[in-house]
């Protein structure tokens, strides 16, 4: 029998001559290898001499090395794609303090997402080069591994990659970018609380870094939502900062969300779709004739890939735009959760997202039942409360490019490995978004353009949203939903409510905040956007209590009581 030695050194020849060949090229976007409309990289299959489903040390140099040449031969206006863009101002980036994993809380009773708690990451990669290899492989289907550290439980062979698109061409090296944590990438069992996939948000451009969180906390008492809350990251010793933790659209998600029905066969033909968020929308549910094509391009699979589900995906679309409007409530009620639509719409509106359904027509998830019933559920929740998209040295008022999200279909080892989302684009750092009273942007926005003006009645003549243009044209559904936009600007938005949960996360993360070197926006811009005072400038409280009071003055929202008067109710 050879030595292992032996057969090793025969192993590393091997892949010496694989990181010779040609990599395979994937059809480029506009962006060019790696920039922000290029289809992910698969390398796996190329480089995996020992066919075990990753690349192990030995294997990924190889691949690095044909990427390596690659760049080396493109043009040189190529090249800028692929390690992370030169930023956009914010703070200098520099060492972290050094954190001690006995110097932390730990929380070992409390849920994943428990808002009430920081819990530290410890991710330990075996190189120091670590941030360089993961920049090399940003959008590949290639994962470095690592060592994860959480409350005392240490989980071996977790696989890390960089994710987003904006919020990592936007951000330097050195700075702060969002990471995927697959902890089932060497051993299919391992989990952290139940959890098999971990996605660290870096806030991109939310000096506040609690767009999520509480977005998250004020609509799930109403559809089933993402948790989220805010963690420390510690790489290699050294302290990352603040980043937010945002809980995975898979089968454990539907699992808690949905409990009378799994997604996969056992469970009848249920299915998962990702709206991936475009800058002109194209996902909006409009019927595009009988064609399967045109679908596939827009929604992506997260489950097995039945001809059946993606049918059944279509037909909701032609009862949506064909069906008379008189019609319309009940020819959907057997297809799809209309209450669930109608808080979904009016959370998308009234928090002003403004990477949500409304502006673009995607950016978020589609849950089929095992019943057939189709539930709409919120995905990218880092860009709302009229944040913004500019700042200094920002892109102004316009519509952002497009994503590079890395496609979160079924990938090789089933449908739910790790997939490659990207719900955290925003601008880049130093983006210190205004709050408050400024517009936003994304065109199409209609009064107020996405600040704390928005109305609520934004797009009801666009026949690419469907869900707004011809729900909201049904005198019931309109009703009901101008409904929720009251009880959201009455209830969850009046300061006396949300004011403590806010005060809370601030006080969880202010000192963190202000240790973290490698955030995107000063710790004065965190200050001010989460003060507690009123009056304050480009701060949350500014934004709930004016969006409030805009949305309850709002001439359709003020008339609800006197319409119910009148029809006699």
């Amino acid at each position: 029998m050879p030595h292992p030695c032996s057969l090793r050194l025969v192993l590393v020849a091997g892949l010496c001559g694989l990181s010779s060949i040609a990599l395979a090229q994937p059809q480029r976007g506009p962006g060019g290898r790696g920039g922000p409309s290029a289809p992910e990289r698969e390398l796996v299959a190329q480089f995996d001499v020992d066919h075990d489903g990753r690349l192990d040390d030995a294997e990924r140099a190889a691949a690095r090395a044909a990427l390596a040449d690659e760049r080396a031969a493109e043009p040189e206006g190529r090249r800028r794609f692929g390690r992370g863009g030169p930023g956009r101002g914010g703070e200098p980036t520099g060492p972290g303090p050094r954190v001690e994993r006995d110097a932390v809380a730990t929380f070992p009773d409390a849920p994943l997402f428990d808002p009430s708690v920081v819990r530290t990451f410890f991710i330990d990669f075996a190189d120091n080069d670590w941030e360089t290899e993961l920049a090399d492989f940003y959008n590949t289907d290639v994962d470095v591994p690592a060592t994860l550290t959480v409350d005392g439980s240490t989980l071996d062979g977790v696989g890390v990659h960089f994710r987003g698109a904006s919020s990592y061409f936007m951000v330097p090296a050195g700075g702060k970018r969002s990471f995927n944590l697959a902890l089932d990438h060497e051993r299919g069992d391992q989990r952290l609380y139940g959890a098999k996939t971990i996605n660290l948000l870096n806030s991109n451009g939310d000096p506040s870094f609690l767009s999520t969180v509480l977005y998250s906390h004020l609509a799930r008492p109403h559809l089933p939502a993402p948790r989220a809350n805010l963690v420390h990251v510690v790489v290699n010793g050294e302290s990352w900062g603040v980043f937010v933790s945002v809980e995975q659209f898979d089968k454990d998600f539907v699992r808690t969300n949905f409990p009378a029905g799994g997604d996969d066969a056992s469970a009848g033909h249920a299915a998962r779709w990702k709206v991936k968020g475009r800058p002109n929308g194209n996902g909006g549910l409009d019927y595009v004739g009988a064609d399967l094509a045109p679908y596939r391009e827009r929604y992506e699979i997260k489950t097995r890939d039945d001809e059946s589900d993606w049918n059944d995906l279509i037909e909701l679309c032609r009862v949506l735009d064909e069906t008379p409007l008189d019609e319309l409530e009940d020819a959907l009620a057997p297809l799809l959760d209309l209450d669930g639509v109608l808080w979904f719409l009016a959370l998308d509106t009234t928090l002003v997202n403004s990477d949500g359904y409304w502006v673009r027509a995607s950016d978020y998830s589609l849950y089929k039942d095992p019943a057939g019933v189709f539930h709409v559920v919120p995905h990218d929740m880092n860009e709302a409360f009229g944040l913004g998209r500019g700042g200094p040295g920002g892109p102004g008022r316009g519509r952002r490019p497009g994503r590079a999200d890395r496609p979160d279909g079924p990938p090789p080892g089933g449908p739910d490995r790790a997939p490659r989302d990207a719900p955290d684009d925003g601008p880049g750092p130093g983006a210190d978004r205004p709050l408050g009273n400024r517009p936003g942007g994304g065109g199409g926005g209609g009064r107020g353009e996405g600040g704390t003006t928005l109305d609520p009645l934004v797009a009801l003549d666009d026949p690419g949203k469907p869900l707004r243009s011809r729900l909201l044209a049904v005198p019931h559904l309109r009703e009901q939903y101008l409904r929720n936009v009251r009880t959201l600007a009455q209830e969850s938005m009046d300061w006396n409510a949300i004011g403590p949960f806010i005060a809370t996360q601030r006080a969880l993360i202010e000192d963190l905040v202000r240790a973290d070197t490698r955030k995107g926006s000063s710790y004065e811009a965190f200050d001010q956007a989460t003060s507690p005072d009123a009056g304050v400038e480009s701060s949350l409280r500014t934004f709930f209590e004016q969006r409030s009071a805009f949305l309850l003055a709002h001439p359709a929202v003020a008339a609800l009581d006197e319409h119910r008067t009148e029809s006699g109710e």
